[in-house]
């Protein structure tokens, strides 16, 4: 693992671009043995030469290719947040203090930060005190409701979340490069995702990596979205949103998936043939929550004949408690078909005789702008993309 000394990474990529140690003393107006001994301590840590040295200069290596690759996103996603504050803080402030910041913003109290951190209170309150007046302004709002980030600290939070997530990446690709193993996988996955594509992909993913950890978040879309940006989750898999939610996510078609009306075999409407909305509208139903893009299409099914949506309605995205409540006999529930399919092809449901092959979704990943995955994520997402493609198929016949 790379040390988290932010300076030495910096005079790391100033070598790397001036390609001289007597440049980077220079332009960081650092002596030039303490820029070889940053360099040598990082080469340490990293377990071989990052630079050849030569008559022309300094040129990084291809293990010195791989952190700087990092370093470089890193330090575009966070410099231009600390100039704006002030730019004496890409001089001073140390790594341990931008943890310090995340804990207490994201805390909004500095005994919390601290038990987060496991260090003294007084020792997190220090540390952004000395970033405040560095930085000449303040960063929390001091109330009675607790320590509360400014506008601009928020930003610099969001930037710095990003930041790590590069620096782990690059510890993840190095330790790949000695021969080693490190890092993990993590997905936010969506209803559907959980239920049919993860696991097959997960499946296949396993014989490729046996001891590889993968994590699985779930929870609403805005959890998910905002674990996404913050750099505490690589990829979603699931809907996609129309039109993408931000501006700085990418969203990745896979397929298209269409819209189930689904019941209980015991269902008065489980047999009948070519129902109409009335017949829909003499039940109550289990739907997912409100803007997930079913229930939205779930609305859209009512409204474009001119109807209301049905009133009694069950919210929620457990597939689980749907199909354990559709049991009753009583209630109709609406999900994803390829969710649906293989309770279906059972018996344990019954896909009922309404339209809704014009009620289609894609189904895909979304990915933060400029994410660059290492070997074991780029592997998850083609696997993902495999076996999109049967189902994609199977969804379209159904």
């Amino acid at each position: 693992m790379i040390s988290r000394n932010l300076r030495h990474l910096r005079l790391l990529a100033a070598v790397a671009k001036l390609k001289t140690l007597t440049a980077t003393s220079e332009t960081w107006n650092i002596s030039q043995p303490a820029v070889t001994q940053a360099i040598g301590k990082l080469e340490r840590e990293t377990g071989g030469p990052l630079f050849d040295r030569t008559s022309h200069g300094f040129f990084p290596t291809e293990r010195g290719q791989v952190l700087h690759r990092r370093l470089e996103n890193a330090f575009t996603l966070l410099d231009p947040v600390l100039t704006d504050i002030s730019p004496r803080l890409k001089l001073t402030l140390s790594y341990a203090q931008l943890q310090s910041l995340i804990a207490v913003a994201e805390s909004e109290n500095f005994t919390l930060a601290a038990r987060k951190l496991g260090l003294a209170q007084p020792t997190v309150h220090r540390a952004v005190t000395q970033v405040e007046q560095d930085a000449g302004r303040r960063l929390f709002e001091r109330t009675s409701f607790g320590i509360l980030p400014t506008r601009a600290c928020q930003a610099l939070v969001q930037a710095a979340h990003l930041a790590v997530y590069e620096f782990d990446q690059a510890d993840v690709e190095l330790a790949e490069f000695n021969g080693g193993e490190a890092g993990k996988v993590v997905i936010g996955a969506m209803p559907l995702a959980r239920s049919t594509l993860l696991p097959r992909a997960l499946s296949r993913f396993r014989k490729h990596e046996p001891t590889y950890p993968v994590r699985i978040l779930d929870g609403p879309y805005d959890e998910l979205l905002g674990g996404l940006r913050r750099g505490s989750i690589d990829f979603l898999i699931g809907a996609l949103r129309d039109p993408a939610p931000i501006g700085d996510v990418i969203q990745q078609p896979l397929f298209e998936d269409r819209l189930a009306l689904i019941t209980g075999p015991t269902h008065p409407l489980a047999r009948k043939q070519s129902l109409k909305v009335d017949d829909l509208l003499a039940y109550p139903w289990i739907v997912p929550r409100s803007s997930t893009p079913t229930h939205e299409q779930f609305e859209t099914l009512f409204v474009s004949v001119g109807r209301a949506p049905p009133v009694r309605v069950i919210e929620s995205g457990s597939l689980l408690l749907m199909r354990e409540l559709l049991e009753d006999g009583q209630h109709i529930g609406c999900i994803s078909r390829l969710q649906s399919q293989r309770d279906c092809e059972h018996g344990l449901l019954v896909d009922l005789d309404f339209p809704t092959d014009h009620l289609l979704r894609p189904i895909g990943t979304t990915v933060r702008s400029k994410w660059l995955p290492t070997r074991a994520q780029k592997l998850m997402l083609q696997l993902l993309s495999e076996v999109c493609t049967p189902a994609a198929t199977n969804s379209k016949n159904l």
